[in-house]
């Protein structure tokens, strides 16, 4: 005779409940795909260094996340600024900018996520791509990379944030 005859409702009972229970705990256990919460990038207060002498001073961490960045150096019309460090779901990311006569010249990568081979692989291509962009726009108005979005944002943020210590 079959199991889930009509004479032994009670089986049938405990069978669909059991299913049910082991349903919705594999429901449940899903991890559902969240936005990460992005470190707000407090802006270091902005000191201007003398042309005779650089002069940096690095802030601290705030309790987002961010670091504030250093002040750059002064020489002759070329002003270095590193931008602060933004926190990202994969780890940290700052930029560390060149500007000579009011011109964004150059856009440096101090930090940016290298725990595991496909953080390297992504940021092989990334990297070249939004300093370019950054050259390119000489604003923090760069485009997403495609399949870096984190590190995407990260930059965008650090690079607007050394920008604004620049004063540009």
């Amino acid at each position: 005779m079959h199991a889930l005859k009509k004479n032994r409702p009670l089986r049938r009972i405990v069978l669909a409940s059991a299913a049910t229970v082991s349903g919705m705990v594999l429901l449940l256990s899903l991890k559902p795909h969240t936005t990460p919460t992005a470190a707000l990038a407090v802006p270091a207060p902005s000191s201007s260094s003398s042309a005779s002498g650089g002069s940096g001073g690095t802030g601290g961490s705030s309790g987002t996340g961010g670091s504030s960045g250093s002040g750059g150096s002064t020489t002759t019309g070329t002003k270095t600024v590193t931008g602060s460090t933004i926190q990202t779901r994969w780890g940290p990311v700052q930029v560390k900018i060149t500007i000579k006569s009011g011109k964004l010249t150059d856009v440096t990568a101090v930090q940016y996520p290298t725990d595991n081979p496909r953080d390297q692989e992504i940021n092989s291509y990334a990297l070249p791509q939004l300093r370019s962009e950054a050259l390119q726009a000489q604003s923090a108005g760069i485009d997403t990379v495609s399949g870096a979005t984190y590190t995407s944002d990260g930059y965008r943020q650090s690079l607007q944030s050394a920008l604004d210590s620049a004063g540009s």
